[in-house]
Parts: C-alpha cells; sequence; structure tokens
C-alpha cells in the first residue's frame, strides 16, 4: 500500500523481526526510538550526506538533545510499518522533527494506524569537542530548500 506524504517528508518501510519483540511479543518500547534515528539516517542520506562523511568533514556530527514519544498501539511480530518524519524547524545549530510509526489498517481503504509518534529535538555538533556548531552553509541551504 503506497504511504502518501509531503514533499517534505520522508518515509521508511520497517519490518518487524523477533528480535524487536519482548516478552510479550510486542515490540519493545527503545526499539522504536531505534526505527526513529535509522529514519533520520537514511533521510539525510536521500538527501545526499552520509554522516560518516560529515563526520570527516567538517567534522560535526547530529546528536539528541531530547525526545517526547506518545505509544498508542502495540506492533507485533512480523509487521510491516512505515516510520516516517517531517521537518518542523531549523535553526542555527537544531533540528526539530516530528516522527511517526505507522501500519496499514486492513479495516479502511488507504487507511493508517498511528502506533508511535514523537518530536526529537537534535543539536549539531562538533564531533571533536562535542559542543554544539553551527550547522554548516552548504548543508542549511540544502535543508531549507525542503522545507
Amino acid at each position: 500500500m503506497k504511504y502518501p506524504q509531503k514533499p517534505s517528508a520522508f518515509t521508511l518501510p520497517v519490518r518487524i523481526y523477533y528480535e524487536d519483540t519482548d516478552a510479550g511479543g510486542v515490540v519493545y518500547y527503545a526499539n522504536y526510538l531505534k526505527f526513529f534515528e535509522r529514519c533520520r539516517t537514511e533521510w539525510l542520506r536521500e538527501i545526499g550526506y552520509r554522516q560518516a562523511d560529515l563526520l570527516r568533514d567538517p567534522g560535526i556530527a547530529f546528536v539528541v538533545r531530547s525526545v517526547r514519544v506518545d505509544f498508542l498501539k502495540p506492533a507485533r511480530l512480523d509487521d510491516e510499518l512505515v516510520v516516517g518524519l517531517e521537518v518542523e524547524k531549523i535553526s542555527r545549530a537544531q533540528l526539530f522533527f516530528r516522527q511517526h510509526i505507522r501500519r496499514a489498517d486492513v479495516h479502511s481503504e488507504g487507511g493508517w494506524q498511528e502506533l508511535v509518534s514523537g518530536s526529537i529535538h537534535i543539536v549539531c555538533v562538533n564531533s571533536t569537542l562535542m559542543k554544539a556548531t553551527s550547522i554548516p552553509a552548504f548543508l542549511r541551504t540544502k535543508l531549507e530548500a525542503l522545507q
């Protein structure tokens, strides 16, 4: 099922494996944060930037400053999910994302069930000093053009 999205958004399909679940057979809550991270990493790659390259030159990294997550419904073994993001705001050294994890709703045509939603605040840091630094102009220009 095709997932509808805005031009400024990004989605990543994820299948749930046994290793993702807890003793109750549902996705362990911390794994949703891993899925969010993968989505942000693949989004950055999609727009032309690899984190390993940014670490080397210009020597920056993106670190999580804060996370707020709402767990609405459980995902289970073999579920096919869509992990998505939307950039809400870009500042000099920060990115604010709205992220979600959804599953196709088989009971409604073209519908999606929201399983997890979150707000993630990311800070650009100098990777040597681990201190906040400005997002480089070449990257910031690209990010702002996506909004």
